[in-house]
């Protein structure tokens, strides 16, 4: 009885697998599993190794895994440094320090007091939103739950809603199915841009006059969540109402998290299969959990995924006082 036929999809998965590194027998083994006999597995792995342009394709490879190596001897370093193991909290800190040691330095830091004179601290609940901005029209995230892989399909789950049925049904419940994402841009609505006006004083490095067009709201129940991702800048997450979770890993760790797109990761850091992603093994893991009023200074490129532990309203703002503008080439999945 004839196996699996080796067609050019299987061809595409020999010629990556052996260019990452794995062993002919494993690779072998891993095709019989799914039908092929294993003299067609092994003629596939000649065709492969043998055709133009894979000594080629090898010897880049070959640069790539010393970029790997690069970066993770780079980590090995940095995590001497004292207190690397564990992200800092600081109730203020200067321009200088930060730059120096949190943005240079590649380092998240919690601002345990920045928000402390906020008018938002005190006005900012649910209900306040209700009352005040009910029948303002948002763009939220529906349907999030029943689709695995929602963030990436996120432009197909938009939503208009007035703020009192959203309010509505987050206090109802709990779970991702819905969420008031940065990605709904709805701090630029001329209905909710007065609670702009509810941001009290900013650090010096902090450009205040841009915050209207840097500012991003964030509202959902407990258990609404962000997948592992990294973002293309810097930015400030300030909690107001609620608990959130982050789980955070060094860029410095990007060859280890599977990043086969764009800025996303199909990686969970709070259940790591290392069965299936058996890179993750030995990656370092910082966990906070931010409370109302505290902040968190997320640096250029580091990953982090977000549970909200409560009902939860936060905002976040890329409007630095630094160059906050760069440039990825992100990878791009096969067909």
């Amino acid at each position: 009885m004839a196996g699996t036929p080796v067609d050019a999809s299987w061809l595409d998965w020999v010629a990556e697998n052996r260019l990452l590194g794995c062993g002919v027998a494993g690779m072998v083994d891993a095709m019989v599993g799914r039908g092929v006999s294993a003299d067609d597995a092994m003629a596939a792995i000649r065709q492969v190794e043998s055709a133009p342009g894979f000594g080629a394709a090898e010897r880049i490879a070959q640069r790539l895994r010393k970029l790997e190596s690069v970066l993770d001897n780079q980590h090995a370093v940095a995590m001497l440094a004292p207190g690397a193991h564990a992200i800092e909290r600081r109730a203020r800190i200067g321009r200088d320090d930060w730059l120096r040691s949190f943005v240079a330095a590649s380092r998240p830091l919690v601002l345990t007091d920045m928000a402390a004179d906020w008018p938002a601290l005190q006005r900012w609940t649910p209900l306040h939103l209700r009352e005040h901005y009910g029948e303002v029209l948002v763009e939220v995230q529906t349907g999030r739950a029943s689709d695995p892989d929602f963030e990436r399909n996120k432009l197909l789950l938009r939503r208009e809603m007035p703020v009192a049925e959203l309010v509505d049904r987050v206090l109802q419940g709990s779970g991702n199915d819905l969420y008031l994402t940065a990605n709904n841009q709805a701090l630029k609505r001329p209905g909710l841009a007065p609670l702009l006006a509810d941001i009290g004083s900013l650090p010096d490095w902090v450009d205040r006059d841009a915050l209207p067009g840097a500012a991003l709201l964030w509202f959902g129940a407990a258990g609404t969540l962000t997948p592992l991702h990294h973002d293309t800048l810097m930015l400030l997450h300030t909690q107001v109402v609620g608990r959130k979770r982050w789980r955070l890993a060094s860029p410095l760790q990007t060859p280890r998290l599977y990043n086969t797109r764009s800025v996303f990761s199909p990686v969970d850091l709070a259940a790591p299969d290392l069965a299936r992603f058996p890179r993750l093994a030995g990656v370092q893991v910082f966990d906070v959990v931010l409370g109302p009023g505290e902040t968190l200074f997320v640096p250029l490129g580091w990953w982090h995924q977000v549970e909200a532990l409560d009902t939860s309203l936060s905002i976040s703002f890329t409007n630095l006082d630094v160059p906050n503008c760069f440039s990825y080439h992100h990878p791009v999945e096969a067909a």
